[in-house]
């Protein structure tokens, strides 16, 4: 049956075997990994077996292989532990937003004039005439779509990325290297942290891309240079992943988020200790004046989020005050310190002091300290825009004002805001 079914593909529509062709259950199309770069055979399920249901799984109409088709998937998921059921997703993980069914998954993936070519008798469709009935009545045969056109595919930003940087692609990207694209990097990152202050919206899928562009902009200058690629990228997180996380893949154990995090820990300082003793290694993310715990951190994070990761560490590998308490306690010396401190030079240090029991302090309470003092410029810049307001309601300029007039109206400021929570007086 599919020798001739590919037979016809090759014979009427000119897409031949020898090049690629995936083949998939109907089902299958919600589980399966397939790449719309590849045209995509899709076969009716037996007769009684709904889409996604258990009894399609692990059928023949599960993935039908072809000694001359290939689709790219391994076997099913593993399980460490016994007595935890399977990891057995009914929606390819990445893929569950847009529905639960082949249509809907079809429809998420190609453009709705895309067509659908009928085999063996079938009529032929687009993707957005398709509908169930349809698609089980017969099989089908969905195209490879454009490079161009591949937009919603793991496959496809890379190829962009590729034209982009080779010859006749864009001037400025072809200029770009590592080091040139460091900007970028961070100025995508806060601006994802930025939409994440907003929660789960097509704005921030929109800044993932974006921070996702940079990455995929690394991995094909590194794919030039002959050092790495994306599978490379794909490979060193995964593995990473689960090899820190021996209490899901592995027999280890972990009942608390805190079991967890020590775990890390002790398993990141595992790899830095292996990673150091391993020849020619050079230690090149190495810094000579950090203890070997704090090792990769990234030196260009900001300050407060550099300082919380470090007393993070620390307080895994189990030096951390007891309670909340004793952190009050140290900042209470800390302040008396910096009120002592009688140079320039001392009045820094023992601010920086001051700060970094801050930002535990903060750690101890679950705050993140990076995250309050935005939220605190924030609210600090909300209130003085209307501090500017209420003084030119007066006719006045704010360097005529006295400081106590000043914070008359930053009373004022703060008690719209809890009267309104806008920032706006009522009419």
């Amino acid at each position: 049956m599919i020798d001739a079914l590919l037979a016809e593909a090759a014979g009427r529509h000119g897409i031949h075997h020898l090049d690629g062709v995936q083949i998939v259950g109907c089902a299958a199309l919600v589980r399966r990994a397939f790449d719309p770069s590849w045209p995509l055979l899709v076969l009716p399920d037996p007769a009684g077996t709904p889409a996604g249901s258990e009894g399609s799984r692990g059928s023949s109409a599960d993935v039908r292989a072809h000694p001359t088709a290939t689709n790219g998937t391994a076997g099913a998921d593993a399980t460490a532990a016994t007595d935890t059921p399977a990891f057995d997703p009914d929606v390819l993980p990445g893929r569950a937003a847009h529905g639960a069914s082949p249509i809907e998954v079809l429809a998420a993936l190609y453009p709705a004039a895309h067509p659908v070519l009928g085999l063996g008798g079938a009529p032929d469709l687009t993707v957005g005439a398709l509908d169930a009935a349809a698609l089980e009545a017969g099989p089908h045969l969905l195209p490879a779509l454009d490079p161009l056109a591949n937009l919603a595919s793991p496959h496809g930003l890379p190829w962009i990325a590729a034209r982009l940087r080779a010859p006749g692609g864009c001037p400025w990207d072809r200029e770009q290297d590592h080091r040139s694209l460091r900007p970028f990097l961070l100025e995508e990152a806060y601006e994802v942290y930025d939409a994440l202050e907003h929660g789960a919206s097509p704005d921030l899928a929109e800044e993932l891309g974006d921070l996702l562009l940079q990455i995929v902009l690394h991995a094909q200058i590194g794919a030039e240079e002959g050092l790495f690629d994306l599978d490379d990228v794909y490979r060193h997180i995964g593995a990473k992943i689960v090899r820190r996380h021996p209490h899901v893949f592995a027999d280890a154990q972990a009942a608390t988020a805190g079991d967890v995090i020590q775990n890390w820990e002790r398993i990141k300082a595992a790899e830095r200790a292996a990673r150091g003793s391993e020849p020619g290694d050079g230690s090149s993310r190495a810094v000579p004046t950090l203890p070997a715990a704090f090792a990769g951190l990234a030196r260009s994070l900001p300050a407060l989020a550099y300082s919380q990761e470090m007393q993070g560490r620390a307080s895994a590998l189990g030096y951390d005050w007891p309670d909340v308490e004793g952190v009050i306690e140290k900042l209470e010396e800390e302040a008396v310190e910096l009120l002592e401190a009688r140079t320039d030079a001392e009045r820094a240090e023992e601010f920086g002091d001051l700060l970094l029991v801050l930002v535990n302090l903060g750690r101890k309470l679950g705050v993140d300290a990076e995250s309050a003092l935005r939220a605190g410029n924030a609210k600090f810049a909300r209130r003085f825009a209307l501090v500017e307001r209420f003084a030119e309601e007066r006719g006045r300029a704010l360097d005529t004002m006295t400081f106590e007039e000043l914070d008359e109206l930053w009373d004022r400021a703060k008690a719209v805001e809890r009267t309104t929570g806008t920032g706006e007086e009522h009419a």
